[in-house]
Order: structure tokens, then sequence, then C-alpha cells
């Protein structure tokens, strides 16, 4: 049997996760990396240190699948690789030596935020959403990729030159494992930068001016399924085709099968995000929701078929439960957190606001930050364990609201995947504060399926997503147990903490 190898590059750690044919994870791997923070706002990582991380994860996965089929090491069996990334994260790098001219700027990063305020005031906020589709926010990859271009020496006039590449994490992975012959990003990928028009799926000229970047340091966009290289031998032990690229939760819709319009996912990571496909139309929100592109597939009657989605994203999820344990040190894992939450039966009144790198959709905050509150001398380390459970549940109904308004259409059930997915007494919260059901498929790692799905559309292991659809099947279905006033009353409780969350930060 052949078998797709998925690159799943996440902000906290590299994995790589071997598949076959029916979608099934037959090896896997998973290694953290180092996260730094040099200054409040800041957040960074050391790119070789992705690329050394994520080799070594997809090294080990093949070893074990040798070991489980009793073939040789190497990829002779694995047909193709797709790659799927932590979005808007920033790598500048020299073309000469391979090697990273600065820190990455991770897509939490919050340093520009004075320089989108100033492009918001002088009015360039519309222009720049009618183009890309997203809001003008630090979040994005262009002030990040201006900043480094003025800050790093040199750096500006070496891009000028040619010397020095950017990229978002796919692209610093492609450009290593094909040994610098390849410096290519996918649609979905470009469509976070604020650099790429959504309607051409080029990259912008008026853009670029505006955000001081010049076209040399950009990679070539390509479709999300297609094959653009090759690894290197000496990396994996074969040159295995690379046929697949998405950024994360483009790649988690795909993997949830949500190929119609109006079908929606939640994926619970490092962030939350919510998407939802609208079909071939980009959709403008209404509601300060994003439309990107989801995926640009492999070619039907003669054309690429490209499709877009709604968006809204949670900054802090999992990483609120990080949080718990590293920073509060109220656990010693984050697997101790559903018990302790569940050991009350409520809060208490407490909330947490989460809003420790500002606020996403539908509030678009940068200078909100993490607010805890209704403490009492009752309130114990239990309460903000279930508070910190609930802060992820309320802030994706709010998006789930928002998108809600915006397609004119009442969603009847959300997918759901990412690690915290399977924290049950999370996903029942999550079905009380949206009134609908939430189901939970029995292959939750479904940002690496969806990137092995669109590698081997391009191979030929699967036809079509008909073909790939007969292979999602439901682990679970959580109903929703709240009456509607109660849910009423608790989401009006939660935006009034939201509320003295806001405009905090100075600077």
């Amino acid at each position: 049997m052949d078998y797709l190898l998925a690159l799943d590059q996440g902000t906290t750690s590299s994995r790589a996760i071997v598949f076959d044919r029916h979608g099934h994870v037959v090896a896997q791997a998973q290694r953290e990396f180092t996260q730094h923070f040099q200054r409040p706002g800041w957040v960074e990582h050391d790119a070789q240190e992705i690329w050394v991380s994520q080799l070594g994860v997809a090294r080990e996965c093949l070893q074990k699948l040798s070991e489980q089929t009793g073939h040789a090491a190497g990829g002779a069996k694995i047909r193709a690789i797709g790659i799927t990334n932590q979005r808007e994260t920033t790598v500048l790098w020299d073309r000469a030596t391979g090697r990273p001219v600065a820190p990455a700027i991770v897509w939490q990063d919050r340093r520009t935020t004075a320089r989108c305020e100033a492009l918001r005031r002088a009015g360039k906020a519309g222009l720049i959403q009618r183009k890309t589709g997203l809001v003008l926010d630090a979040y994005f990859s262009a002030t990040k990729l201006e900043w480094l271009l003025d800050h790093v020496p040199g750096a500006r006039a070496r891009a000028q030159a040619g010397e020095v590449a950017f990229g978002t994490v796919d692209s610093w992975l492609i450009w290593n494992l094909t040994g610098g012959k390849v410096h290519a990003t996918d649609v979905s990928n470009a469509s976070r930068t604020l650099l790429m028009n959504i309607h051409t799926l080029e990259w912008d000229e008026e853009l670029l001016r505006l955000f001081n970047v010049p076209r040399t340091v950009l990679p070539r966009i390509v479709p999300s399924s297609g094959v653009l290289g090759e690894t290197q031998p000496e990396w994996l032990g074969e040159s295995i085709r690379i046929a697949g690229v998405a950024g994360d939760q483009q790649a988690a819709t795909f993997g949830q099968a949500c190929f119609a319009p109006g079908m929606a996912k939640n994926t619970y990571g490092t962030g939350c995000f919510m998407l939802m496909n609208t079909g071939d139309s980009a959709v403008a929100s209404r509601n300060r929701l994003l439309t990107t592109v989801g995926w640009q597939g492999p070619y039907e009657a003669g054309a690429r078929r490209t499709a877009y989605c709604l968006e809204g994203s949670v900054f802090m999820a999992g990483a609120t439960v990080q949080w718990l344990r590293d920073g509060l040190q109220l656990v010693q894992s984050t697997s101790e957190v559903e018990a302790l939450a569940s050991s009350v039966p409520d809060t208490g009144d407490v909330f947490l606001v989460p809003a420790f790198a500002g606020l996403g959709a539908p509030d678009w905050d940068g200078s909100a930050r993490g607010t805890l509150v209704g403490l009492t001398r009752g309130t114990t380390r239990a309460h903000i364990a279930r508070a910190a459970l609930e802060a992820i549940a309320l802030q994706s109904a709010d998006l789930f609201a928002a998108m809600t308004r915006d397609a004119g259409i009442a969603l009847t059930e959300l997918r759901v995947d990412g690690g915290a997915s399977r924290n049950n007494l999370l996903m029942q919260m999550q079905a009380d504060f949206l009134g609908v059901p939430v189901v939970r498929p029995l292959v939750t790692e479904t940002t690496a399926l969806g990137v092995a799905y669109l590698a081997g559309l391009a191979v030929g292991t699967w036809a079509d997503g008909a073909d790939i659809g007969q292979h999602w099947t439901v682990d679970r279905r959580f109903e929703p147990s709240l009456t509607e006033p109660a849910r009423r009353a608790r989401l009006a409780r939660w935006r009034e903490a939201v509320e003295r969350s806001k405009k905090w930060a100075r600077s």
C-alpha cells in the first residue's frame, strides 16, 4: 500500500503523520520547540529550529512506518508529501546560505499594532479589506515583513538586490526540503499576508507599495493541490513529490470534508479557528470576519476550482490552557484541566477573557489584554480552570453568531477537530453556548489529514471530493443542554467581561 506523509508545522510543535488510502493514521511523531518572548507583545520562533524539528519528526515517522510494514526505512512507499503550517508567521532568510537573517515573527506577535493604526488613520483599511478580504491587523504577515526589512541591518538593501527571501512557514519548509530549488507558497497561505489580491490570486502591486515590500523577496503562488517539486534524497531517503500545501485552518476545513457552501468547522489548537465554505464566491463580511481563500484544487473541466471561506479567529484557545499550566501553575499537565474544571458545577460567575495577544474577530482590538473578573474569597483554581474552558467556547460562540449573520443562513451543526476537541467537557460547553450540535469526527487530526487529501488528489490517490467524503466518520455528537434563556444570559454576561478587557495596553 502507498501512503501520504503530512507535515503539520504548528505554533508550538512540529508533527508528521502518515495516512493510508482510507485516511487512517499509520504512524505519527511530534516534537515541541522553543517559544521566545523578548518583550511584552513580542512572540518569536527560531526558524532553523522549526526546520530541524520538522525534519526530525518526518524521519521518525518514516522509521515507524518501516517497522510496521517491514519495508526498508526511507520514502519509497510515500506517494506524496503534503505541508500544512501555522499561518502568517513571517520568515526572512538568506538565499545563498539558506539561513534565517532574524528570528521568525509569529502570528501572535503584536509589535506592529501601531503601524496598523497609522495605516487605519491614513484611510487604508477599506482598500486593504476590499483587495485581501482581511482586517487591517498586526496578526497578518505584511507589517511583520515590513518591520524585518526596516529593523534587520542591511535587510532592505539586500531585499532590493534579491539576496533575501520571504516566506510563511510553508515556503520555508518547501525551500529547505527542495534544497533551495523551489521558493513557493500556495494560495491559502498567500491570502493571509495582506499582499495578495484574493480576486486575482496574484501579488498586488498597490499593496506591495503600501507596505514597502519589494517583489524580489516574494515566493511564487501555486495551487493548494498539485506537484510543485521534490525533496532532496538525503532528507528522507528518496526524492518524494511535494503535492499539497495549505494553511492549517484551510487544511482542517478540507479534512473535515466541508466541500459544500455553508458547511463549517472549528479547530481547537493554540488558537481557535472557525471557517465556513462559501463556494467560489469571496463573500465580504459585514461582521468583522475575514474572507479568505480556502484552497485551489486539482483541475476540473480544464480549470482549477478555487473555494473561498469566511473565517473567525480566536487567538488564545489551547494556549489559554498552557497558561494555566505554565503561567499560573494551577496544573502540572494540560490533561488535568478537564477533571479540575469538572470538579465544580459552574464558574461561580468568574470569567476569564484570554486577550493576552489582543482580541480577534469579531472585536479586533489589539490593545485588549487578559482579564479575570468576578473573583471572590470563594474562588478556587477549579473555578478558574472552568472559566478558562468556558472562555474558549464563548469566544467561538461569538464567531459562530457573526458567521451566521454574514452567511444569511442558520448553521445547523459545527464540525470540530484539533487537540482540545477531545475534551468532552469543552465540547459540551460549546454545544450549550452555540445552541446547535457539535460533531466530532473519528479522526480529529483533520489539519494533517486535509493536506494529505490535497496531496493525494494531485497524485491520483483519491479521485475527487466524493471519494474523500466517504471516509469522514462521526465519533461523537454533543447536543445542547442549556435552555435558550440560560444560554442568552450566559452570552450576555460574557460580553460584559469582554468589554472590560478592551483598550488596556497603552502602546
